[in-house]
């Protein structure tokens, strides 16, 4: 998943989204409620880690900004108030739930997965394609029960492709889905490439055919076969 986290304090916010990273997500931070609102409007996320007590523009005005704006991701409000009228408020502004701080980073990964359960109610939570499946809730990928090691950006391409099995993927498209904004500039499209290949080599070491996965000529991206 692409997450954008927004929040002021760096004892909080880099940890967090350290730990969110080695469970397979893109994570960008951002400091205050007017650059988590510019963040917002120069990339797309499936959900906002939403702190609501921001300087410049507080949390509860950009959820109700977002909201007003037709922001379709999840928000998932993180606070020290922990009082039923905030949580109403919170609410009420249009997040999608609520986290009292201090909390574990165990149980903000559930509330993530729940939350993300509600946007693909009618998909399995284990991602299948042949032989193959992949597991979101541990991060595992397996080939006739065994588990293949891959990096984490070959796991988050691998799972992005089995969330979209008809869709032709760019890799301009995976790179804007998986990279975190301030690293986009820096990498090439030839990186989410070299990325593939190695996807592709390990599927085939496992026993997959090579052809699992289309080049689209003429694109510059790629497309699950049937």
């Amino acid at each position: 998943m692409r997450i954008l986290l927004v929040e002021d304090d760096d004892r909080i916010a880099k940890p967090l989204a350290e730990d969110l990273r080695h469970q397979y997500h893109a994570v960008d931070i951002a400091v205050d409620g007017i650059e988590g609102w510019n963040y917002t409007q120069a990339s797309v996320y499936d959900i906002v880690l939403l702190d609501l007590m921001l300087p410049k523009l507080d949390g509860i005005t950009l959820c109700k900004r977002l909201r007003a704006a037709s922001f379709n991701a999840l928000i998932l409000m993180l606070t020290a108030k922990d009082t039923t009228t905030d949580k109403i408020i919170g609410l009420d502004a249009g997040a999608d739930d609520y986290l009292v701080k201090p909390f574990e980073i165990e149980e903000l990964a559930a509330r993530i997965r729940a939350l993300s359960r509600r946007t693909r109610e009618t998909k399995p939570s284990i991602l299948s394609y042949g032989k193959l499946q992949l597991d979101p809730s541990i991060c595992e990928v397996t080939y006739e029960g065994k588990v293949i090691s891959l990096t984490h950006k070959e796991y988050m391409i691998l799972e992005l492709f089995l969330r979209n099995p008809h869709q032709i993927l760019t890799r301009s498209a995976i790179l804007e889905k998986l990279w975190e904004f301030d690293k986009m500039i820096e990498v090439e499209e030839k990186t989410v490439k070299t990325h593939v290949n190695n996807l592709r080599r390990k599927l085939k070491s496992a026993g997959m055919s090579k052809n699992w996965l289309e080049t689209v000529y003429g694109t510059g991206g790629y497309r699950l076969l049937d």
